[in-house]
């Protein structure tokens, strides 16, 4: 484990160095990175000051200060730090009297293996779980980030982009996989990239699309090949995994990977271990995985299109990025900062925009989502030779995908068409009704109105010329 990830460590207490020693070398070949020692009871509370703990494994006699009665201090401080005593005397009141105390569990000297284990490691989720509830808890009362500058990159007013970003730092230290799912054009990898800025791994962010790789480039792509391993590989090749060494590695659209590539993406994630093409010898990755989809993975596990073992591994944290079109706040600030982009690229002056833009791209459905409001700026721009920029390459665009204009299909037995209760409505009450309900979703601008309708601005005058006559 890099020595600069703040991931939660195992505390072993105990007088017996020799037991510390094994103990803790168990542990660590179990994948637990971050295992300290404390022979000196005393030293305990100050340990747990200096550095996040997710378990505490203590012995029950030391000199000093008692396993029992550092149980009692450390509850008293620390009252949801998962505690387990260890001790060679079985016996029932000092169990009960532990367990009142506080105590998540108790071994009993000598302990066995597999049990150690999974205890520890049952105690280790929970502490951890409980560390990051209360630091997102913490952090949603105050309303700071810890790092504003890990998400620069990301430009949001929304609030529902802030809790994401909330849940973003408490996860990121954590060396679990984290899914980030939302539709095409989110900014699925922007999320990665802070991920990784916010996880203090020292390593690189490499970045991989998976979308077209078979299984065989695949393997070649990820674990790298030996040379020798296939005609023409005349040289030997480190592979993405490797090159995310003490990273991160950000896998773009797992959603389309093969069943054969799926299993051997499984076998990382468990053991840690992949095999390059044309070797024997299995290698070692400490990269975290970072994963991302615009598919419905869950759909995919529920047909036999994803395995569910792997789905469940790389949902060990999970992030649902929200459309364009459910964050229209954010609209304004995009518009700015792609038009001053593209002005740049261009080498063009900026142009005055129309106030009533941002109404228009607020009542687009985006489903390229903010990768599409990008491609309209720059090819309005590109397009542009005025002083105010024109209303007209955008409208072509939008047309009538309008956000709220499709309906969904009425249940069975319910009058959709009755506005007014029971009375099913003439056809002068439903052009009355729709042409209010445009104005009032257009915010009275007549054009967007007639988009929604359907119809010209010329015939919706007409419509209203006539109402009023």
């Amino acid at each position: 484990m890099n020595a600069a990830i703040k991931e939660p460590a195992v505390l072993l207490v105990d007088d017996e160095e020799d037991l510390l020693f094994s103990t803790s070398l168990i542990l660590r070949r179990e994948g637990f990175a971050n295992v300290l020692t404390q022979s000196d009871s005393r030293r305990v509370a100050a340990t747990l000051e200096e550095q996040p703990v997710a378990v505490l494994v203590l012995d029950m006699t030391m000199p000093h200060l008692s396993g029992l009665d550092l149980l009692r201090h450390v509850k008293t401080i620390h009252p949801g730090l998962p505690v387990v005593m260890m001790t060679a005397v079985n016996d029932v009141e000092t169990a009960v009297a532990c367990m009142q105390a506080g105590a998540d569990n108790y071994l009993v000297k000598p302990v066995d293996r597999a049990r150690l284990i999974a205890t520890v490691r049952t105690c280790y989720d929970l502490g951890r779980t409980r560390a990051e509830l209360d630091r997102l808890r913490h952090q949603l009362s105050t309303g700071t980030l810890r790092d504003e500058k890990a998400f620069r990159d990301i430009i949001t007013a929304s609030s529902r982009m802030r809790s994401i970003f909330f849940y973003l730092e408490s996860v990121a230290p954590s060396r679990q996989p984290v899914l980030i799912t939302g539709e095409t054009g989110t900014g699925k990898e922007l999320v990665a990239r802070a991920i990784h800025t916010l996880s203090g791994l020292t390593g690189p962010f490499v970045a991989v699309n998976l979308a077209g790789l078979d299984d065989t480039m695949f393997s070649d792509t990820l674990f790298g090949h030996q040379r020798g391993a296939f005609t023409g590989a005349d040289r030997p090749r480190e592979g993405l995994i490797g090159r995310a060494a003490g990273g991160t590695l950000f896998l773009d659209e797992i959603g389309e990977l093969s069943l054969s590539s799926q299993v051997k993406l499984l076998r990382l994630l468990q053991e840690g271990e992949y095999l390059p093409l044309g070797s024997d010898v299995s290698s070692t990755s400490d990269a975290r995985i970072v994963a991302a989809t615009h598919a419905d993975l869950k759909a995919g596990r529920d047909s036999g299109r994803f395995r569910p073992d792997l789905y469940y591994r790389l949902c060990a944290h999970q992030v649902a990025l929200p459309p364009l079109r459910e964050r229209p706040e954010d609209i304004p600030l995009l518009l700015e900062y792609f038009l001053d982009k593209a002005a740049q690229a261009l080498n063009k002056p900026r142009p005055i925009v129309p106030a009533e833009l941002s109404h228009y791209l607020a009542a687009y459905r985006f489903p390229g989502n903010i990768r599409e409001l990008e491609s309209l700026v720059r090819d309005a721009l590109a397009r542009h030779s005025g002083r105010i920029l024109s209303l007209e390459p955008f409208l072509a665009v939008i047309g009538g995908n309008l956000v709220g204009s499709s309906h969904g299909v009425p249940s069975e037995g319910h009058c959709s068409a009755c506005f007014w209760g029971d009375r099913f409505p003439t056809l002068k009450d439903t052009e009355e009704y729709l042409i209010a309900e445009a104005l009032r979703l257009a915010g009275g601008n007549q054009r967007l109105a007639a988009s929604y309708l359907g119809i010209t601005r010329q015939a919706l005058n007409k419509r209203l010329s006539r109402a009023s006559s």
